[in-house]
């Protein structure tokens, strides 16, 4: 009984404490890891000369930015690691007092039956009985006494294969925290550098303020008439929308949009979100002001657009050089802009994750890649941000 109480303490000691587990820190690891890799795809695809710009300088923020969270995601998977390692070596050296206290009570138990034996075999044993019921309790005797044995053997075959299970488990875990602390190091490396280049091309793009600050208007300029061309036209559908009622197909597109709000596929497989919805201050030049009427996801080169959700197809045009897609999913609709080529045209019906089009790589913006993405519910515009996944 208390061996069994010790294995049972032992169990509980195993009990995770409070915080993420080491798999999950570990997914959160290698989702960071790639969303570097993905940043360092862009960087590469940028200009290859040290010349500042907003875009390298952009990059390089974002870097930095995950690898402080991939950092201190590491520094939780060692504590984790070290918790785990700390409840297996409790877990093992539990399980090793209940096994050395089984080998001792089987060893006790040998030398009785080896002592008994000696003084009286058992056939003896039993032909010494005074009458038939006699025989037949000691007969269950002799045989619940084997059957106990043997299953005094198998408690201390299944403790010793659980302590060999709690040593491997510890060297898996020793050998995580290594890779943890390798990985770490070299994060650390790598975000001392990435600062240094940030103040680096900070320090150049604040000597040529006056003129980034022209160029930025410009850009600033164009959105405003794609955003007015965007409003206009959505406006428009809108309108004639609410002089007919929604058929139902319409109402089931509207009602599974609305209810996919905070888990709708990104508009790109892969990319980072490199202007947020709304107003917002530029992030170097601090008199200049942002007002986003969607959000800009950059990514790779060749990269396509995709539909967030499944509707119709109902404008298809052309806005200073490359086309922009609206998408009617019941009264909500969808707004891709920045695209340089289409697959598909007015009208078309497509489906959840269907492309519609090819983004615009800029070679006047340092080869960057990005696609303007909106939300509209009837006419009013939405924050795309509260709608796609995390």
């Amino acid at each position: 009984m208390k061996h069994i109480l010790v294995l049972c303490l032992c169990f509980l000691l195993f009990v995770p404490a409070w915080g993420e587990n080491v798999k999950d820190l570990q997914k959160k690891q290698k989702k960071l890891q790639q969303e570097i890799e993905q940043t360092n795809k862009m960087l590469k695809q940028t200009k290859k000369d040290e010349t500042a710009t907003m875009n390298k300088l952009q990059l390089i923020g974002k870097n930095i930015q995950n690898q402080k969270k991939l950092i201190h995601t590491l520094d939780n998977e060692i504590t984790a690691l070290n918790r785990e390692m700390n409840q297996l070596s409790s877990k093992r050296d539990s399980l090793q007092t209940v096994l050395d206290g089984y080998k001792a009570d089987y060893a006790e138990m040998v030398c009785q039956s080896h002592y008994a034996r000696v003084q009286q075999s058992p056939l003896l044993f039993l032909l010494s009985s005074d009458n038939f019921q006699q025989l037949a309790r000691r007969a269950r005797y002799l045989q619940e006494f084997a059957h106990f044995r043997q299953e005094q053997v198998r408690r201390i075959e299944r403790t010793q294969a659980e302590i060999d299970t709690q040593n491997e488990l510890l060297q898996v875990n020793k050998s995580d925290k290594q890779t943890a602390l390798s990985t770490r190091k070299r994060e650390q490396e790598n975000l001392k550098r990435d600062e240094r280049k940030q103040q680096s091309m900070l320090s150049q793009l604040k000597s040529k303020e006056k003129d980034l600050t022209k160029q930025i208007q410009q850009k600033q300029k164009k959105v405003s008439e794609l955003n007015k061309k965007i409003d206009e036209m959505v406006r428009k559908q809108a309108e004639k929308a609410s002089k007919t009622t929604l058929t139902k197909e319409q109402q089931l597109i509207a009602g599974g949009f609305e209810a996919n709000k905070g888990r709708l596929p990104w508009p790109v497989e892969k990319g980072m979100i490199s202007g947020h919805f709304g107003k917002q201050q530029h992030p170097v030049y601090s008199q200049v002001t942002i007002d986003n009427k969607g959000i800009y996801l950059q990514t790779v080169a060749g990269t396509k657009a995709r539909s967030v959700y499944k509707g119709e197809v109902t404008s298809c045009f052309m806005v200073g050089g490359t086309y922009a897609v609206i998408i009617q999913h019941g009264n909500y609709r969808t707004v891709y802009s920045n695209l340089s080529k289409l697959a598909v045209k007015q009208g078309d019906m497509v489906e959840t994750k269907q492309v519609i089009g090819t983004i615009f790589t800029d070679p006047e913006q340092d080869q960057k890649t990005e696609l303007y993405f909106q939300i509209y519910k009837d006419r009013n515009i939405l924050n795309p941000e509260l709608w796609i996944a995390k």
